[in-house]
C-alpha cells in the first residue's frame, strides 16, 4: 500500500482547545476540512455542496442523523466522483451533508478560514490513519 504523507494546520481555538485542518478538493475546487477522531462518518456542508453540485445531493427521508450537537437532524447524502485529500484520490465517494452553518459561524467569530465540513473515522480507519502532532502531518495508506 501506498503512503500519502499529508499536512495538517493547527487552529488554535483561543483557550477553547485545538482544531487540526486538512485541505481537501472537492468538485475541483480546494476547501479546508477538520479532521475529527470523534466524527464517526465524514460529513459536508449542504449550503457548499449545494453551490457546487446540486445534482449530486439525494434526500433521505427514512434515515435521520444522530450527533453534531442534536439528537437526530434530516439526512442527505452527497456523492463525490472525486474526493482528494493530499495526493490521495478517493473515487466514488458518498458522505452526509448536513447544515453546518453553526460550525462555519463559530469559525467566523474567531476570524478562522471557513471549512467545508469534517474528515472522520470513516476515511481514518478505511486508510489506516496516523495523526502526527509534532510533524502536524496526516499519514493515509492507499492503493492509488
Amino acid at each position: 500500500m501506498r503512503e500519502f504523507v499529508i499536512p495538517l494546520q493547527l487552529i488554535n481555538l483561543q483557550g477553547d482547545g485545538f482544531h487540526l485542518l486538512v485541505e481537501v478538493v472537492v468538485y475541483g475546487q480546494n476547501f479546508q476540512a477538520v479532521l475529527d477522531t470523534g466524527a464517526s462518518k465524514s460529513a459536508f456542508d449542504k449550503e457548499i455542496i449545494e453551490s457546487l453540485a446540486v445534482d449530486d445531493i439525494i434526500y433521505m427521508p427514512d434515515q435521520h442523523a444522530i450527533g453534531l450537537g442534536t439528537t437526530t437532524m434530516e439526512r442527505y447524502v452527497a456523492h463525490f466522483p472525486e474526493l482528494e485529500i493530499g495526493n490521495l484520490i478517493i473515487q466514488d465517494y458518498e458522505a452526509p451533508v448536513f447544515d453546518l452553518s453553526a460550525v462555519k459561524y463559530a469559525y467566523e467569530q474567531l476570524n478562522l478560514p471557513p471549512v467545508i465540513g469534517v474528515i472522520g473515522g470513516d476515511i481514518l480507519m478505511d486508510y489506516h490513519a496516523k495523526i502526527d502532532y509534532e510533524s502536524l502531518t496526516l499519514v493515509l495508506k492507499g492503493a492509488n
